[in-house]
Order: C-alpha cells, then structure tokens, then sequence
C-alpha cells in the first residue's frame, strides 16, 4: 500500500493553476476577437501575469493545503488571490481599450478564472481526501497522554478517515485497554519502529518531557501537534490546524513543508542546474576529465556515499582531487593534504571540484541552496556529539549554503565549526525564503572570487 504520494505530485498545483491562466486568457480572447484581430493582451504578457499570479498565491499561502482543510477555505482563498490578481490586470493591461469591448473581456476572463480554477481546486481536493479515505497517503499518529481532549480528538481521526491519519494508540502511564501502547518511556523506543508521522502531546504534560519530545522529533523529522490548554509555553513560532471544531497547535512546521514553497525551490534549483549543465558542464567535465587522467590514474569522478533529505543516503559527485585512497570517506582534507593532486588543489582552491554536484541537484538529490551534506561515518559521529544535528535533514543538502557564506567552509577542525554549521542551517530551515536563497547565491560568488582562505 503506498504511503505517500511521489514526490513530483505538489507540481500539479502550479501546473493546473498556471494551465488554466492561458486558457482563460485564449478563451476570452477566442470569444471577443474578430476574424482578423487578435483582440487580448500580446502573449508576452502571458508570462507577466503568470508570474504575477504566482507571487499572489505564494504571497497569500494559497497552497498551504493541510489534511483537514475544507472545500469552503479553498474557494475562499482563490476568491482571494482572483481579485487581487485581476485587479492588477486591470491596472496594467486594460486601459490600452476604451471601448466596450475591455468590459466585456474582463468579464468573460474573471468568469473563466472564478469558474476553472475553482473547480480545479475543490476537485483535486476532493479526489485526495478520497484517495486518504481509501488508505492511502496516510500519516501514523500517536497521542502521548491521555485525558477528554485527547478522547475527543481520538474519535475525530476515526470518524474523518478522509484526513488520511492512522490513529495507532497511547502512551501513558496511567492508560490501560487495546489502545494503550505503554508509558511514554517506551514511545523513544517504539517511534522509529512504528514509523510514527505525527504526535499529538497533551498538554498536561511535564514541560520538560514535552521539550524532550520535541527535540526527539526535529532529530527524527516527525511532525509534533500540541492539544491546548491555557499554561502551554513554548519556544518556537506556533500555527494552528483545525479538526472539525478541535484545534490542536503546530509546533515544528518549516516554510518548505508548503507545497508552493517547495514547487518554488525546486523549480529555482532545476533552471539553475540545466543552465549550469547545459552551458557549463558540457564542455567542464571533458576538460577537466582529460586533465585528471594525464596527471594520475583513476576515474574522474569521486563518488562518495553523503546523508542527504531525511538522512537518506545518496551518492554525491565531486571531480577527483586526490590520488585514489582508502581514507578518503573517514579522513577529511587538510592544509597541504599529500592526497592532494597538483589539478586537485587547484579545483579545491576554486571549488571546481564541486561543480558536477549540479547534476545531484538535477536529479533531485541535492538543492543548489542548503545545509552541506557531510559523509555517512562523519554524520554517525557528529549526531553523538551535537544536540539537533539530525534536524538539518529536514530538508535537501546544497551545493553552497548559510553556513559556507558565514565563514564556516572547509575542514572542521574543532566542536565550534560544527556547532556553528548546525545553527546556521537550523536558522536557514525555520527561515527558509526564495530571497534568502538568491542572497546566498550572491555571497557564494563574492566568498569564491574573494575569500578562500579555507579552500584546500
């Protein structure tokens, strides 16, 4: 039975939503135009307003579909983003027409948007929770601590199976019965076996143990929601999800688990890899092929086993810098390193040597922006010595990223280069934005050209 959906299914928002905008745009036209004038906005407009309906939609969250969200706030929204984003069609592109013929267009375009991208949504909406309500797509969910909330918010996750949440039982103390899975002491032990999505924590729990939770949960990017009460107090930026009349609080939720947020980056990162690819690579790798082969033996390429979204293991590429050796996954590279080639030091020096990590970002295992990913005994190590170094791998590894432009590149030589890497990509996750990507781009050019005083 399939648990999630594949990975390329929040696309189809952007696609549908993007699709139905030219269809409207040409059908409005289609209707109003003569047999030998195109009567609309010049398609190169098109891409204007497609942009500017997506930074609407990014703006106003449109495509933060939680499980129990209803049809009604899905239409409201788009009712939303539909007069703000006609609105400024209006400014831009109607006054070119006096005439009658403006009034009617906009007329047969905003019925085409309100009436298309309505039906898109609430259908795709509905065929989901159809698809939850069958098995499918679903979460595994715990609650830790029993009381009437807790109850309450059991029988709602039974009744709407449509929410996709496989309720599996309680941990406390004091619960007995078929339900009762043991104390919370054995959850630690039984969380990661059970493959738990989602825990739900009462709040009469001790503030301690509930911080504990939470910290076991980022290292082990799994989803943590609060039942309320009125002495809750807590570090993070909190939301809220709505179960039918029931709330309960978000805790640890991050800008990239929105579906446009995602959509967005990735789109970002396979423009800027094919460019890369394309332009770059083909002509890079022959080159500096040929180069690695006259100077040593062995292949051109380094592949190297790395820990990359979700701590999966993925196999990370890097030009050959050093004579082949059995060290190379357990002992890093050090100032004037005798692995070193003399073509080595110089793609180290320039990072050239990180260049077909776009070909990562290509395929989907690497982002162009994010938390560096380190190799598999490395990460074994550091995740026994550094508090929440897991949640670093809640998102996808980068080329370049927050830490590398704050001085943090290279060799770790000491605790604090770690401890610092890690709260920078801890502070880039909870503040993840498409500007903050694109500023990272820029200190990476500037600390490549610049500074590369830990290059080697």
């Amino acid at each position: 039975m399939k648990k999630r959906f594949d990975r390329f299914f929040p696309w189809l928002f952007v696609i549908g939503d993007v699709t139905i905008l030219v269809v409207s745009f040409l059908l409005a036209s289609l209707v109003l135009s003569g047999e030998n004038e195109f009567f609309g906005p010049d398609p190169s407009m098109f891409f204007i307003f497609i942009l500017v309906w997506l930074v609407i939609t990014l703006l106003r969250k449109d495509y933060k579909w939680g499980r129990t969200v209803k049809s009604e706030k899905i239409l409201e929204k788009e009712l939303g983003s539909l007069t703000w984003f006609l609105a400024i069609v209006a400014i831009i592109w109607m006054p070119v027409y006096s005439d009658s013929l403006r009034l009617t267009y906009f007329f047969v375009l905003s019925s085409c948007l309100f009436f298309f991208l309505g039906f898109y949504r609430v259908s795709l909406h509905l065929v989901l929770r159809k698809y939850r309500s069958k098995g499918f797509n679903y979460r595994n969910a715990v609650i830790l601590g029993k009381g009437r909330e807790s109850t309450q918010l059991e029988q709602i996750i039974r009744l709407r199976k449509d929410f996709g949440i496989r309720f599996l039982g309680y941990y406390d103390d004091k619960v007995v019965g078929p339900l009762a899975k043991g104390n919370i002491s054995k959850f630690f032990d039984d969380a990661l076996e059970k493959k738990i999505d989602l825990i739900y924590i009462h709040e009469y729990l001790d503030e301690k143990l509930i911080k504990k939770v939470i910290h076991f949960a980022d290292e082990h990017y799994i989803k943590v929601k609060i039942i309320p009460g009125n002495t809750l107090q807590l570090e993070k930026k909190l939301s809220f999800s709505k179960y039918g009349d029931f709330f309960v609080i978000n805790v640890n939720e991050v800008p990239l688990d929105y579906v446009f947020n995602r959509v967005m980056k990735r789109g970002f990162d396979l423009i800027f890899s094919l460019f890369v690819t394309v332009f770059i690579l083909s002509w890079l790798i022959p080159l500096v092929g040929l180069l690695i082969k006259l100077e040593s033996k062995g292949p051109i390429f380094f592949i190297q086993e790395r820990n990359g979204e979700n701590n999966e293991v993925f196999s990370c590429l890097k030009f050959r810098s050093m004579t082949p050796n059995d060290y190379a996954d357990t002992h890093q590279a050090v100032k004037n390193d005798p692995r070193v080639t003399r073509i080595g030091a110089f793609l180290r020096q320039t990072s050239l040597d990180e260049m077909p990590q776009f070909l990562n970002v290509l395929i989907g295992d690497m982002s162009i922006v994010g938390p560096r990913p380190h190799t598999v005994p490395m990460n074994k190590l550091f995740q026994t010595q550094i508090e929440k170094y897991n949640s670093r791998h809640k998102i996808k590894p980068g080329i370049t990223g927050l830490a590398q432009v704050k001085g943090f590149r290279g060799e770790i030589e000491n605790a604090f280069q770690i401890r610092s890497r890690v709260r920078l990509d801890f502070f880039y996750i909870q503040k993840w934005s498409i500007w903050l990507d694109l500023s990272i781009c820029v200190r990476t050019v500037y600390e490549l050209l610049l500074n590369r005083e830990n290059a080697y």
